[in-house]
């Protein structure tokens, strides 16, 4: 899939992505205001810059942890399965979790993943996307906070991949194939 030339658009500048996460987490204070210690979980690899943006903009206790689902390998689509591939470390119940995940696309990955973490009893959890594609929904899945909302392109950067390539782009750059 790689073999295909394309080019990337910026589409979200990384001074409009830091200004945004500013506003997010003056929220997200307010919502886990007096937690001893809030569990934030990253789900990788997508979320991986903008959770260590947001930990670094969060002025509180936090205890940082990941968990690893897959549904689109290498592609471009999402095969609708979604796998656990590394669960978390600490356990979670009864404390304040926030799932952090990098973009909303059909739903069936934050849907499958709330779930699971529900199941483990957490006092309060709450997710936060940085992307969202609403026009490609097929769960009705929608994160408590969001960056941004976004058309059905194919996007790239700041930790966002294809095919493992483009993660390090400072902004969110839309794919071109050419």
């Amino acid at each position: 899939m790689t073999d295909r030339r394309y080019v990337i658009d910026e589409m979200i500048s990384a001074k409009s992505i830091a200004a945004r996460i500013e506003d997010l987490c003056r929220e997200i204070r307010r919502e886990f205001a007096g937690t001893d210690k809030l569990v934030v979980v990253g789900l990788l690899r997508g979320s991986f810059v903008f959770i260590a943006d947001l930990v670094r903009e969060l002025d509180m206790p936090i205890e940082v942890d990941f968990l690893e689902a897959s549904s689109y390998g290498d592609g471009m689509e999402s095969s609708r399965e979604v796998r656990i591939l590394k669960d978390l470390r600490g356990a979670i119940e009864g404390r304040d979790v926030l799932v952090v995940e990098d973009i909303v696309d059909t739903g069936h990955t934050l849907h499958h993943v709330t779930a699971l973490l529900k199941s483990r009893e957490p006092a309060k959890l709450r997710t936060i996307a940085l992307l969202d594609k609403p026009s490609r929904r097929e769960v009705d899945m929608k994160a408590d906070w969001t960056g941004f909302e976004i058309p059905d392109e194919f996007v790239v950067g700041y930790g966002i991949d294809f095919a493992q390539r483009n993660r390090n782009l400072p902004y969110i750059g839309k794919v071109r194939f050419e």
